[in-house]
């Protein structure tokens, strides 16, 4: 059992759901990046999705997309990505971590290079965003040869004939976008998500995240109770660029990400 399937499996045995949180890798620097996800599980997330810095993120609002800036000024490249996820393992051996990206940085990098070393650090799932489903045919034998999970996007958009393609080859999670738009600017329906995370309980067996607007406890409360798990990113981020403007230090960053953590996790069980 991976350490996707056994994350979700054991939060199910104890009836919690999963929080997940993004982070852009290598912001504001590599060593602040660093220490902010080696923290991550002990301030309470069991997932952590790294988000691959990219010049032209098109499914990231503003919060991201100065994230994603702040990552390439300070020096982001793969190798680097890949050298952070072995001093995370060094430590942490049980933490599932999901890389978000564009096709772009992963076909430039060569993609069996990619998931060879992806695969060797321990990285867990990949989401790239914009990749469609009919797209993935050259993914998925590196998917199955270095088992490491092609994670979908389903939107409210997605019609069923669709929504079938997508999860045809889905593996880890599906990850519902609760908003038709970019990242960090619109509020989800709490009804509206519900009623399409239904239908989509209908058609896999795979746990059914929820993204995209999630800034709240009180929002937590409510989509645990039909999701999976959350993901919450620019609001995270927020608090590590405001960290990065006041020209705090690791421990001072790392104190105002734990206070944001102790917030939000309190609405997960």
């Amino acid at each position: 059992m991976n350490r996707l399937k056994k994350k979700f499996s054991n939060l199910e045995k104890k009836a919690e759901k999963a929080l997940i949180t993004f982070v852009s890798v290598n912001d504001p620097d590599f060593n602040t990046s660093k220490q902010i996800i080696l923290s991550l599980p002990n301030f309470g997330a069991d997932i952590i999705e790294i988000g691959l810095p990219f010049s032209d993120p098109m499914a990231d609002g503003p919060v991201i997309q100065r994230s994603s800036l702040r990552g390439i000024k300070s020096g982001f490249n793969l190798l680097k990505t890949f050298k952070l996820i072995t001093f995370f393992r060094n430590q942490d051996n049980q933490t599932p971590i999901v890389l978000m990206g564009y096709f772009n940085t992963i076909s430039h990098f060569g993609i069996k290079r990619f998931f060879s070393n992806a695969k060797k650090v321990g990285v867990d799932g990949l989401i790239i965003v914009d990749l469609p489903p009919e797209e993935h045919d050259q993914l998925m034998a590196m998917d199955k040869k270095f088992n490491i999970d092609l994670i979908r996007l389903v939107t409210p958009t997605t019609d069923e004939k669709r929504l079938k393609l997508i999860l045809k080859n889905a593996t880890g999670f599906v990850y519902y976008v609760s908003v038709s738009g970019i990242t960090g600017t619109k509020k989800p329906s709490i009804s509206k998500v519900s009623k399409n995370i239904s239908k989509i309980r209908r058609l896999t067996k795979l746990p059914i995240v929820v993204g995209f607007g999630i800034k709240y406890r009180k929002q937590i409360e409510q989509i645990s109770k039909f999701a999976d798990g959350v993901v919450v990113g620019s609001s995270l981020i927020t608090v590590i660029e405001g960290a990065a403007e006041k020209n705090y230090n690791v421990k001072e960053t790392l104190h105002d990400v734990q206070a944001f953590m102790k917030y939000l996790t309190t609405g997960l069980n």
